[in-house]
């Protein structure tokens, strides 16, 4: 329910007001954002052509990983290219809570993932014999779900706090998207409770969730003493690629959520790691270091071509 609502829509005040620095963010940030999607959908196509791949856990959490990558950029990139041509960018207050909620959706839906992803990797790792037991399409399915009703259980949570909120104006944020954070500053009402409920939230959820990947890992790590020099060096492959991108991916948002209603200058350029610069790279993390994926990537590309000289 809105309380004393008065403002319809807000001023985003983007990475930057300088007329030259818009234009080289709009073209970094247009680059960035066509490399993501090409990235993350040719994971999702190779997965999905692949028999060998869709059949495995692994890919098929990584299917939803580049899923949940792509729709976090396109929850903010989009909007903030162009805003990167305008002289003024505003977005109303609807799109504002709805943008709030997607954010908060898709990035909590890649924390679940991730950890899933983790899981996999244990059982896969740890206890190889029962590993297709453990790990069978109806439990991974069922991970799957969990993990997209709970990201809905988080990001609804995150509207209930914005809409509890008055907003009379000022209307200026000093951000590139809608987020809890900023919006807090515009509030004309105490906000020492709703920044509470903000860390015990998403706060907790990054850090719990961090810690409990981390030393998830080193179990792991710790456990591939007893595997073959062979097998010890494509688990420890896999294993520090999923650590990269834990570190890209949980180290900002940490730093974001985790802490007092204060914004810093930096934070701008901290959420960027989480919502440009870890979907970029992950596609890339996951490929290069993996091959399985360039295998299945060639073989999708020999069809393709085919295909194209049959026509």
């Amino acid at each position: 329910m809105l309380l004393n609502n008065n403002v319809t829509e807000f001023i985003l005040l983007g990475l930057t007001q300088d007329p030259l620095k818009k234009k080289i963010i709009f073209v970094i940030f247009l680059l960035s954002y066509l490399g993501i999607m090409m990235g993350n959908m040719l994971i999702i196509a190779t997965i999905k052509t692949s028999r060998t791949l869709e059949s495995s856990p692994m890919y098929f959490f990584l299917f939803y990983l580049s899923l949940s990558d792509a729709c976090l950029s396109t929850c903010i990139g989009p909007k903030m290219i162009m805003d990167a041509l305008l002289k003024n960018a505003t977005i109303s207050f609807s799109e504002c809570i709805f943008q709030v909620f997607s954010v908060h959706y898709f990035g909590c839906l890649e924390i679940f993932i991730l950890i899933i992803m983790a899981v996999d990797r244990y059982v896969a790792i740890c206890k190889p014999l029962h590993y297709t037991t453990i790990m069978n399409h109806r439990v991974c399915s069922i991970l799957v779900a969990v993990a997209w009703v709970g990201s809905c259980v988080h990001s609804l949570a995150q509207i209930f706090l914005a809409l509890s909120l008055p907003f009379c104006g000022p209307n200026v944020i000093d951000h590139y998207f809608c987020d809890l954070q900023p919006l807090l500053k515009l509030a004309c009402a105490d906000t020492h409770m709703v920044n509470l409920l903000l860390v015990s939230n998403s706060g907790a959820i990054c850090t719990v969730s961090f810690v409990i990947l981390m030393f998830s890992y080193v179990i792991i790590l710790h456990s591939l003493r007893k595997h073959s020099a062979e097998g010890r060096k494509k688990a420890l492959s896999t294993c520090i690629s999923h650590i990269t991108v834990v570190i890209m991916f949980f180290a900002p948002c940490i730093f974001i959520y985790t802490r007092p209603p204060t914004t810093f200058p930096m934070d701008k350029t901290v959420a960027v790691f989480y919502t440009i610069v870890t979907p970029l790279f992950n596609p890339l993390i996951y490929t290069l270091r993996n091959a399985e994926v360039k295998n299945a990537m060639k073989t999708l590309w020999s069809k393709s071509l085919i295909s194209g000289d049959k026509r």
